[in-house]
């Protein structure tokens, strides 16, 4: 009867997966935690260098390149969906479990798209890796998170800034990588199957590492000389607790989702569209800018985007996450104004914007996590975070239709150059202005949605610190 009652209320067996066996001890350090939440953050960046794999297999599978184009967007649509339906599980369960799965199914994703290019069975890849892989995307972006909260409450958003900057730097890894073994195993279906069987096989085992490593605290661990009084100071910091459910019936929740989707677009507008955008600024001036130039800007754009995830969501633990979001949208508007009115008047003044915006987007990215811990308690954060990440599915599909769209439509009417963005501009601008509005609309969460003294199974109350 004893073993019945706990099998019931465990949801992961007491094994080696489960939340009780990554307890640390007595001495473990913090510091340990964040590798591991890179180990599965380097990996999952992998989907961010997609496009190396569309020339190859549009020529080798004869796709066009929307078709080529829907494993990454069916994996972005899953990233957000698995995540926001996960996150209660990922709860539950523990960061070991939660990184496990995210190691099968993106590991698996892989292995299956292989099979899909031998066989020539394109929806087989677009299973693999969209779909499968894509609920690996979800689950291992949220795996780390409520857990480094719990391990960093005097500094939150350094700590989720060092594991999503591993999101936003996989590419860097992966895209020179990828390219190699595409140059050494070949560009027909041989070579592009070996290829992403190469891919299963590494991330797999890198992921593990993260596995292994990780756990979470004992329950009333706080970091030695941790200044209570100030964490608590300021007015946005909550010491009580929220529970998903609750959460997404507050209207911080909703005013955080339209602050993110916001910044979000403006962010992915540019980076998708980065390398044609920088050469018709310039095409109609004295310094038009090669094909290699604008892969290169490409690059420090992505550059921007990694650094702005650890070092804006530091600087949130210093200036508070509001404030930190009024620099992201505020400043950000007028960085999209400035390149508007001015863009092609010179090239630096360009670079240096988009980069100031790329680095916002980024930073964005980090910093939600703390803020979400700020209003609704380290409790269930992990849960709530993977609900408001459905913000970044929709942002994903509205940025690059709001560029593409009005470029389309601009060079239809034969116009040229920046004048091929200009309205999309404005409309980023708007965007932002919306979410800053947003933003300045947050108030302390009403003490109705906290969670009240209960008794509970010893699993979920090991989640509050």
């Amino acid at each position: 009867m004893r073993h019945t009652v706990c099998v019931t209320q465990r949801p992961v067996a007491d094994g080696f997966l489960s939340r009780s066996r990554t307890v640390a001890p007595s001495g473990w350090t913090r510091w340990l935690v964040p590798p591991a939440a890179l180990s599965v953050h380097l990996a999952i960046g992998q989907a961010y260098a997609w496009s190396v794999f569309k020339p190859p297999l549009e020529q080798a599978l004869g796709l066009s390149g929307t078709q080529s184009a829907l494993p990454f967007q069916l994996g972005i649509v899953m990233l957000g969906l698995s995540a926001a339906f996960g996150g209660t599980l990922v709860e539950r369960n523990g960061p070991r479990w939660a990184m496990f799965v995210s190691m099968t199914c993106f590991s698996s994703g892989f292995l299956l798209s292989a099979l899909g290019v031998l066989t020539r069975q394109y929806w087989l890849v677009v299973l693999g890796y969209g779909f499968v892989g894509g609920i690996g995307l979800g689950i291992g972006y949220i795996s780390p998170v409520s857990t480094l909260i719990k391990w960093f409450p005097d500094r939150p958003g350094m700590a989720t800034g060092i594991a999503i900057m591993g999101f936003g730097g996989g590419a860097l890894i992966a895209s020179p990588w990828s390219a190699q073994m595409l140059a050494g195993f070949g560009t027909t279906t041989n070579g592009i199957a070996a290829t992403f069987l190469v891919h299963g096989v590494v991330y797999a085992v890198f992921m593990t590492m993260g596995v292994l490593l990780v756990r979470v605290p004992p329950d009333g661990w706080t970091p030695k000389g941790r200044q209570l009084s100030a964490a608590r100071a300021r007015a946005l910091v909550t010491t009580a607790d929220v529970s998903a459910r609750n959460a997404i019936r507050t209207p911080q929740f909703w005013c955080l989702w339209v602050v993110l989707c916001c910044n979000v677009t403006a962010g992915i507008g540019i980076l998708e569209k980065a390398a044609p955008m920088i050469t018709d600024f310039f095409a109609g001036t004295s310094v038009p800018v090669a094909a290699g130039a604008a892969a290169g800007f490409v690059a420090l754009l992505s550059l921007a985007n990694m650094a702005g995830r650890f070092v804006w969501s530091s600087t949130s633990d210093l200036i508070g996450r509001k404030n930190m979001y009024r620099v992201y949208l505020g400043v950000g508007a007028l960085l999209y104004l400035v390149i508007a009115l001015a863009g092609d008047a010179s090239r630096p003044l360009f670079i240096l914007c988009a980069l100031g915006i790329l680095s916002f987007y980024g930073g964005g990215f980090a910093t939600i996590p703390a803020y979400l811990k700020d209003l609704f308690g380290t409790y269930q954060v992990g849960a709530i975070h993977g609900r408001l990440l459905t913000a970044w599915s929709t942002a994903g599909v509205l940025g690059p239709l709001i560029v593409n769209a009005v470029a389309d439509a601009q060079e239809a009417a034969g116009r040229s150059g920046p004048a091929l963005y200009t309205t999309s501009l404005y409309v980023m601008i708007g965007l932002l202005i919306v979410g800053f509005a947003a933003n300045e609309l947050v108030r302390p969460v009403h003490e109705k949605y906290h969670e009240r003294p209960r008794v509970v199974p010893l699993e979920e109350k090991g989640q509050t610190v």
